[in-house]
């Protein structure tokens, strides 16, 4: 018998989603909720390393991820000059392994609509504008309170709510998240026939301008800067804005900025970080995902990352008969130093970018490619 036989996950992102999923697979009735009022997907694209895939295979979606995303199996390095002069090509670690692809670009609606449909195939309860206010929880369930006044009770609780997690502060857990210092414009778009592949400027007047294909007609492209306050541009003054850091790059750039029209396919955002010390749970409560760590997208490792915890915590609840101290030591021992490990590395690349600092940039990401290529 599994650890639990009916679970409550609350929050529909990557962690969530493939958590319900997981355990729904399993024979565990699952309820997923999310406070917002239905399917969200912040930012324009999300960038899937071989890790990744390797997960999304688990949960039975690679098929649908392949079709509907870009596959690339390179990096390419570009100096920002008025060419847009290629420094190098690398070939990227393939870390899900050698029948994976090392990366998959699409858009972050699309993969959202594919976890969703594969969980509701799975028998997942979905419930979108849906928030809990209490967890009363004893040594045999939590009894959740819900937003309404209604009560149900649920052998474990797993809260992938988000950086700024409720959960984390029902549990009374005092935990601070910190501004990096840097802010990121994103943008969606058509796809230039030039772009095939992710490639990175570093310097000029960004820390980075980068851009990755999500399908054979679309990209998102993004501009690393300082962290500032635009909150009161509209939306045509963040697309000038932009573009106008966006001219100091050329080569692909070029033909991306004269397709980059839509001021509502912008967006900006501050890069921020934590991480949870352990345990991730309370009780039976248990913390995933971005509400345990998160880290810039400097290494592109974030929703790796949250499908990991969602693969080894519904693995360990689906082999262990009891949810007891054993199985949230094994989930730490599992998971702790390696998320802290990805944070710490992808905190280090955006210091050394702030700070104008030549660190050892390819030491690195090649040692957290041959982590991440181990399975968590």
């Amino acid at each position: 018998m599994p650890a639990v036989s009916n679970v409550l996950v609350a929050g529909a992102g990557l962690a969530g989603t493939g958590t319900a999923i997981a355990l729904a697979a399993g024979n565990i009735a699952v309820e997923l909720i999310d406070i917002s009022p239905a399917p969200t997907a912040l930012g324009s694209g999300i960038t899937l390393q071989g890790n990744a895939l390797r997960e999304l295979r688990r949960l039975g979606v690679w098929d649908q991820v392949r079709a509907q995303g870009y596959s690339f199996d390179s990096l390419g390095l570009r100096a920002p000059d008025a060419a847009g002069t290629l420094l190098v090509e690398l070939p990227d670690v393939r870390s899900g392994g050698s029948d994976l692809p090392a990366t998959v670009g699409m858009p972050r609606p699309a993969l959202a609509r594919i976890l969703l449909d594969r969980a509701a195939q799975a028998g997942v309860k979905i419930r979108f504008g849906t928030a809990y206010t209490e967890l009363r929880q004893d040594d045999a369930g939590v009894d959740v309170v819900f937003a309404d006044g209604s009560v149900n009770r649920y052998d474990l609780v797993v809260a992938a709510d988000g950086i700024r997690s409720p959960t984390r502060r029902l549990l009374g857990i005092t935990h601070e998240v910190r501004r990096t210092g840097m802010g990121i414009w994103r943008a969606f778009g058509p796809r230039p026939a030039t772009v095939t592949r992710t490639d990175l400027y570093y310097g000029g007047p960004a820390y980075i301008a980068g851009y990755c294909p999500t399908g054979e007609d679309s990209l998102y492209a993004y501009i690393v800067e300082d962290a500032r306050d635009h909150t009161a541009l509209t939306p045509q003054q963040q697309l000038a804005t932009m573009l106008e850091l966006a001219a100091a790059y050329h080569g692909p750039w070029d033909d991306i900025r004269a397709v980059l029209t839509d001021p509502s396919s912008v967006n900006y955002t501050w890069f921020e970080t934590h991480m949870l010390p352990p345990p991730w749970n309370r009780g039976r409560v248990a913390l995933i995902g971005d509400a345990a760590h998160a880290c810039p997208p400097t290494l592109a490792q974030g929703g790796a990352q949250a499908l990991e915890d969602a693969a080894v915590l519904a693995e360990l609840l689906l082999q262990r008969p009891v949810l007891d101290d054993a199985l949230w030591a094994a989930f730490t021992a599992r998971r702790f130093e390696r998320a802290k490990a990805v944070v710490d590395a992808s905190n280090q690349l955006a210091q050394w970018l702030l700070n104008h600092e030549q660190g050892d940039v390819p030491g690195l990401a090649a040692r957290i490619a041959a982590l991440v290529s181990q399975p968590a």
